[in-house]
Order: structure tokens, then sequence, then C-alpha cells
């Protein structure tokens, strides 16, 4: 499957676009009036990279991100670091929220819930 098509005609991008008399799903110009019919019916597909199993999608760089508190009220079990950022959010297969926490020490970087 190609990222994108382009018109034949004058080189613009063609854009997905249904036809509901014969249901029939065709790539359209915006710019002249070229229509071709789409060769199969994926307009997009999204591949995820990650593993059923992983319990959260914390990114690797939360602990520098601004825009989360921190707190020096807590102690990382791994290194013994006295600072984390935390934040809310609903973990997976539990109801509510949970209380999310990352250690700020750059060569830690361990996360933990309360």
């Amino acid at each position: 499957m190609s990222a994108m098509k382009f018109c034949r005609e004058c080189n613009n991008i063609l854009y997905p676009k249904e036809e509901k008399e014969r249901k029939l799903l065709l790539f359209a110009c915006r710019n002249c009036e070229h229509q071709e019919v789409a060769g199969d019916n994926c307009v997009y597909r999204n591949i995820v990279h990650h593993e059923a199993g992983e319990r959260t999608q914390v990114l690797q760089d939360v602990a520098s991100d601004p825009t989360l508190p921190r707190t020096k009220d807590v102690r990382c079990a791994a290194c013994g670091h006295g600072e984390a950022v935390f934040f809310q959010a609903t973990a997976r297969g539990e109801e509510g929220m949970t209380l999310f926490f990352v250690c700020c020490n750059p060569s830690c970087g361990n996360r933990w819930r309360e």
C-alpha cells in the first residue's frame, strides 16, 4: 500500500472519496476532475509497535517534562533519589484513576504507582 497517491493529470495529492451509488472507493483530485478506483479498500493502516503486556505507555523523557508536577515527598526504591514527577491515569484492567510516579534521576527512570 502506497503512503500517498498523486493525480496523473496535475500531480496533486489524491484523496479518498466514496461513490455511494456503486459502493466504490475512489481516489479523487481536488484540483482537477481526475478520479481512479482504489486498488483495495484500505485507506490508512496504523501499525502499533509495542507489546500487549506493557502496563503503561510512559515516555522515556517524562521526567524532564516541565508541565508535569514534581514531588520531593517520595523516594525511588530503585536508586534512592528523592524527587519524582507524577500524574494520574487509568490503569489497564482497573477502575478509577491511579497515581503514577517516575524517578527524576536521569540514569534511573524507575516507574511505580500508588
